[in-house]
C-alpha cells in the first residue's frame, strides 16, 4: 500500500470520524526498514466536521466521500507534493526547502470552483483567463498561510466537487477547526516543513483512530 520509495510519513488520528481535532506524528525509515518516530506528537485542528474519505493512494473504501463545501479533512493515504508561504523562496525559514515551493503573491490563487478547467490547482490569476466563480486567495491577511504544504488529494485527474484546496498550514487558533485542512501552530508548521524531502517521496496518512487500526498491517502504516 505505502509505496516502498516513500521513506517520510506524516500520520494523522482523529479519535472518530466526526472529530475535529487530533494528533500528528511524523516518521521516516530506511529503505526496507521499519518506520521510526521523529520528534513528539503535536496537536492538530481538522475540518469542523471531522473527516471523510478522500481520493488518494490508498484503495477504494466503502463509507462516507468528501465532497466540496463539506468541512471535513480528507482520510486516506496523500502524498505531499509542494510548500507555501508569505516569505520569499529562500528567504528566513524558507532557506534550503527539498520540496517545490510557492511563495505567495496577490495573484497566487486555489480554485475551489467545479466547473473550473482549473478545479483544485493552484494557479497565478496574472497569467491566464479566470473562468471560475470561486477560488482560495493564498496570500491572505490573517497568518494561516504564512506557512504550508500542499496535499496531493483528488488529483490526477480531479473529480468535480470531491473536494479542493486541501492543505497542512497554520491554525487560527488551537481551539478553531478548518474547512477541510488540517492545521497546527507555525513553530510546527515550519518544522514540519523543512523536514519535508521530496526525493524521499513523503505522504500523509490521515485516519480515525479506529480506522487506522484496521488498516494498519495491509497498508504498512507504522506501528505505535
Amino acid at each position: 500500500m505505502i509505496p516502498a520509495g516513500s521513506t517520510q510519513l506524516v500520520l494523522c488520528l482523529s479519535p472518530n470520524w466526526d472529530a475535529p481535532a487530533g494528533h500528528l506524528q511524523r516518521f521516516e525509515r530506511q529503505a526496507g526498514e521499519d518506520w521510526q518516530p521523529v520528534g513528539s506528537p503535536i496537536a492538530v485542528t481538522l475540518g469542523r466536521n471531522g473527516m471523510a474519505w478522500g481520493r488518494g493512494l490508498h484503495p477504494s473504501v466503502d463509507g462516507r466521500g468528501k465532497c466540496e463545501g463539506d468541512d471535513r479533512a480528507p482520510a486516506g493515504v496523500f502524498a505531499i507534493t509542494g510548500l507555501f508561504g508569505y516569505a520569499a523562496a529562500g528567504d528566513g525559514w524558507t532557506a534550503g526547502l527539498r520540496l517545490p515551493y510557492f511563495a505567495a503573491q496577490p495573484g497566487l490563487k486555489c480554485v475551489d470552483d467545479p466547473a473550473s478547467a482549473h478545479y483544485n490547482c493552484l494557479v497565478d490569476q496574472s497569467a491566464l483567463a479566470a473562468d471560475w466563480a470561486s477560488c482560495e486567495d493564498m496570500l491572505r491577511q490573517d497568518r494561516r498561510y504564512e506557512a504550508g504544504a500542499v496535499v496531493a488529494h483528488n488529483t490526477a485527474p480531479p473529480l468535480p466537487g470531491a473536494g479542493s484546496c486541501i492543505f497542512l498550514h497554520v491554525w487560527e487558533t488551537p481551539d478553531t477547526p478548518t474547512a477541510g485542512c488540517t492545521a497546527m501552530s507555525l513553530a510546527d508548521m515550519q518544522a514540519l516543513a523543512t523536514w519535508l524531502d521530496g526525493e524521499r517521496q513523503p505522504l500523509l496518512v490521515q485516519l480515525p483512530e479506529a480506522e487506522f487500526a484496521r488498516h494498519q498491517h495491509a497498508w504498512r502504516l507504522p506501528r505505535r
